[in-house]
C-alpha cells in the first residue's frame, strides 16, 4: 500500500517510510522521484537524532531494526491520525470531498465492490475511494494498523481494536457449466465430483482451508488440473470449460447472471458457510466519508446473508 502523502507530513517521515516499505534507498528514490544521496542524508540525520539505528542490511536488503519497528509502527498511526483529522474536516464540507480506504478480498473487490461503489459515487461523486486487494487476515490487519479505515474478508477474525459492522453467512457450492450433468441438481456434494476435473484454490486463501479441510474429511481424492490463488483464474477456467470450481456466489455475479455457471450448493456435513465480515477500527467515529460507504456496504452484505 503506498501511504498518503500530503503538507502534513514531512518529507523525512515519507522519506523513511517509503525506504521501511521497499527495503532499499534505491528503489525508495526511484518511487520518490529524488536522489538516492538525498534519501540516505534524512535516514542518518533521523537516526542520529533517535541515537539509534532504523535500518539493518539483510541480503541486499534494508530490514528494520527493533527503534526502526517501533517508529514505522508509530508513523503510520500518527499519518492515519493526520488523514482522519482531515477527513473529518472535511465533513464540515458536506462530504463534498474527501477520501475513503478500503481492504477486501479479490471476490469482493470483483463483485460486491463495483455495485456499491457505484450508488455510492451517485450521491457523492468526488469522495476518492482506494481499494486495496488483499487477503483475509491481512485486510483486518490493516484496518487495526490504522492503514484502511474499513475491510471485508472471509472467515479471518477480526484483530484487537477492531469493530464487526455487518455480517453474512454465504453457502459454498459448485459452479459448474450449464450443460454440466450436474447442474440441474439441487445440491451436490464433493464425492460427486471424484473422476471431475477441479479446479482449487490454494492454501493461502481461506476459501482452499476450507474445501481442503472438507476433502479431507470426506476421504476422497480430487484431480485438481490446476490450483491458484486467484478467485477470478478459477472462474475463468470453469467458464472456458476446463474443470469445476468450488466458490461462493461473491465474485462471480456477472458469470451466473449471464448463464455462463451454474452455482449448485454443496451439501457435504463438513462444510460450514463461510462467513463474511465488514470491519473498521474499534471505538473510533467514523468519518462522513467512511461511515457512508460502511453503511452501503453494510447493507449489501446482510442482503447476502443464507445465499
Amino acid at each position: 500500500m503506498i501511504l498518503p502523502r500530503h503538507g502534513l507530513i514531512s518529507s523525512r517521515l515519507h522519506y523513511f517510510q517509503t525506504v521501511a516499505r521497499l527495503g532499499s534507498i534505491r528503489r525508495a528514490a526511484q518511487a520518490l522521484n529524488v536522489a538516492p544521496s538525498a534519501i540516505s542524508r534524512t535516514i542518518q540525520h533521523l537516526e542520529q537524532e533517535l541515537g539509534a539505528p532504523l535500518f539493518e542490511r539483510a541480503r541486499q536488503r534494508l530490514k528494520l531494526t527493533s527503534a526502526g519497528e517501533i517508529l514505522v509502527y508509530h508513523a503510520a498511526a500518527s499519518v492515519a491520525e493526520l488523514d482522519r483529522a482531515r477527513a473529518f474536516i472535511d465533513d464540515l464540507q458536506g462530504l463534498r470531498r474527501g477520501s475513503v480506504s478500503i481492504a477486501a478480498v479479490e471476490s469482493v473487490a470483483r463483485g460486491l465492490l463495483p455495485e456499491t461503489l457505484s450508488r455510492f459515487w451517485s450521491r457523492y461523486p468526488d469522495v476518492a475511494v482506494q481499494v486495496t486487494t488483499t487477503g483475509s487476515q491481512q485486510a483486518f490487519e490493516a484496518v487495526a494498523r490504522g492503514e484502511c479505515d474499513l475491510a471485508i474478508a472471509f472467515d479471518a477474525r477480526p484483530p484487537k481494536g477492531t469493530q464487526r459492522l455487518a455480517g453474512a453467512n454465504l453457502r459454498l457450492g459448485a459452479l459448474i457449466a450449464p450443460k454440466h450433468q450436474l447442474a440441474a441438481r439441487r445440491s451436490v456434494r464433493l464425492r460427486d465430483f471424484a473422476a471431475e476435473r477441479v479446479i482449487l484454490s490454494d492454501a493461502s486463501l481461506t476459501l482452499g482451508s476450507s474445501i481442503d479441510a472438507a476433502i479431507l474429511s470426506s476421504g476422497i481424492e480430487l484431480k485438481p488440473i490446476a490450483v491458484t490463488n486467484s478467485i477470478h483464474l478459477m472462474s475463468a477456467f470453469a467458464v472456458s470449460g476446463h474443470g469445476v470450481t468450488f466458490q461462493t456466489r461473491v465474485g462471480v455475479e456477472r458469470e451466473l447472471q449471464e448463464g455462463h455457471l451454474v452455482f449448485v450448493p454443496l451439501n457435504d456435513p463438513s462444510l460450514r458457510p463461510r462467513k463474511l465480515m465488514l470491519i473498521a477500527r474499534g471505538k473510533t467515529h467514523l468519518a462522513a466519508g467512511p461511515a457512508a460507504l460502511a453503511a452501503m456496504l453494510s447493507e449489501a452484505i446482510q442482503k447476502l446473508d443464507g445465499r
